[in-house]
């Protein structure tokens, strides 16, 4: 779903050159739920930037689902942006004048989907994460945890084949926190491929392997799939 092979990213001023990435690699299989962690300043974010095709890279190859994204123009990659992936940010980045139901359907407007196929990807998506009956209340009537519902259900609305999550339970209590990890699980469980950065070790325990950041490299060798051999059959292998 996600590969990346000894990437770099320079941010260059005429006097200083800050090296944020450097000879990153990882890949993440399709349907996987894979948490980053790392100090702050550590290209945590960086990465997920250029993840989601939000930042260029400087050197080195990167594949999105099996689509080779160096040499693209912007236009390309906003395609392949909005097809492919999703996002869910700490801040929840609702807009207060808008209700839910009209949260969810800015991005569905800028995809160009009809009328009547917004409307039932709103639908079904609020009523996803729990909140169907809600969709004409505003960001501010609702407690945290329900406004990063409503971002998840904003990022799903579009059919993504990969999530990308930055610190999704930052805002939240622990409580609230455990919901929405819960809620991202099922969603994992249902076939989306998700990477999450995350200071927190609780939240990274809880998916499928960790990859430890650095000063802009991975540091482990959990940064590539781990072979799983179904009970019973020593031979088989993951493609």
């Amino acid at each position: 779903m996600l590969k990346m092979k000894h990437l770099s990213k320079v941010y260059r001023t005429h006097l200083i050159e800050t090296h944020a990435l450097r000879d990153f690699s990882i890949h993440v299989r399709e349907g996987e739920f894979v948490a980053v962690t790392g100090p702050s300043g550590s290209g945590k974010t960086t990465f997920l930037n250029i993840a989601g095709l939000l930042e260029e890279f400087s050197g080195g190859e990167f594949w999105v689902d099996g689509v080779d994204v160096r040499g693209m123009n912007d236009d390309q990659r906003s395609r392949l942006r909005n097809e492919k992936i999703g996002f869910i940010f700490q801040g929840f980045n609702l807009i207060p004048d808008l209700n839910l139901f009209d949260n969810v359907d800015v991005p569905l407007r800028y995809r160009g989907f009809s009328a009547a196929d917004r409307k039932r990807r709103i639908e079904e998506n609020l009523g996803r994460v729990g909140l169907a009956s809600r969709m004409k209340h505003y960001p501010a009537e609702l407690s945290g945890g329900q406004q990063q519902r409503v971002a998840i259900a904003r990022a799903l609305a579009g059919s993504p084949r990969l999530l990308l999550a930055d610190e999704p339970t930052g805002n939240l209590d622990s409580l609230m926190a455990r919901g929405v990890l819960e809620l991202l699980e099922e969603i994992n469980r249902q076939g989306t491929t998700i990477i999450m950065v995350t200071h927190d070790p609780e939240l990274a325990a809880r998916a499928h392997r960790n990859v430890h950041v650095i000063d802009g490299q991975v540091t482990d060798f959990d940064a590539e799939p781990q072979l799983r051999v179904p009970s019973g059959n020593a031979t088989a292998a993951v493609a």
